[in-house]
Order: C-alpha cells, then sequence, then structure tokens
C-alpha cells in the first residue's frame, strides 16, 4: 500500500503550449509502483487554461474545488464546478478553464499506456481529425 498526503506532492508547473496557469501534482505514477492508472491533482489559477488538445490516454475526472468551463470536442462549453465529474475519451479534444475567482483544482485519473508514467501523454494517430 502507498500512502501519500496531497500536499506533501509538490506541484510543477505545467509549460506545454497553450497551458497557463495550471499546476500538475502527480500523486501516483507508474514510478510508485502503479501498474495501470496515474492519479494526478490539477490546479488552476484563476484564468488559468489548458490548450484545446487531445491525447490516446482517457480522463476521468473529479472537480473538487472551484468553477470554471471544459470545451468538448464539438466546441460546446459546458460549466463545471465543484462535485462534478467528466469523462474525456481517448483522442477526444478538450480544454480546461478555470473561470472564477479562486483555485479551479481537479482529480484526474489517466491509464497508464506502453512506455508512460502517468506524467505525459500520447499523440493521437493523425487519423483522428481535429474539428472545424
Amino acid at each position: 500500500m502507498i500512502r501519500k498526503h496531497i500536499p506533501d506532492v509538490a506541484g510543477r508547473p505545467v509549460t506545454s503550449p497553450g497551458f497557463s496557469g495550471m499546476t500538475a501534482r502527480f500523486v501516483l505514477t507508474r514510478n510508485d509502483g502503479c501498474p495501470n492508472y496515474a492519479l494526478r491533482i490539477m490546479e488552476f489559477l484563476p484564468g488559468g487554461h489548458t490548450s484545446f488538445h487531445r491525447h490516446m490516454e482517457e480522463h476521468e475526472i473529479y472537480i473538487m474545488e472551484g468553477r470554471g468551463t471544459c470545451l468538448d470536442g464539438e466546441k460546446q462549453e459546458h460549466a463545471i464546478i465543484a462535485g462534478d465529474v467528466l469523462f474525456v475519451g481517448p483522442c477526444e479534444y478538450h480544454q480546461i478553464k478555470n473561470t472564477g475567482d479562486g483555485v479551479l483544482r481537479m482529480l484526474c485519473t489517466v491509464p497508464l499506456l506502453s512506455g508512460k508514467d502517468g506524467t505525459s501523454t500520447t499523440p493521437c494517430p493523425d487519423r483522428y481529425a481535429q474539428p472545424a
């Protein structure tokens, strides 16, 4: 068994293109001995956001704190608040934005695909087209 206290796990600023004001806490990863899934806490400062992106890993997301929006693959924007859950399928375009005055905090699980440790994602094959 592994036990961690989330505040003790250092946050890493996410500096990928199109991301702003976001920190990731990689709470449980392959490096901890997890064989199938990684558990991450993503934190967004007010106005923080991801890019409109996609990857092979699905997401199961629980909004722990704050409010924001989620842009889906059809570019439809959905309000999200603490207590909401989201499923983002493999290669489904998505974007998360913090529209509140405080931190938007979410718990996010991803499967550990071949060669991945839970701190990065796998690009989608070109056969998945970007929405217009």
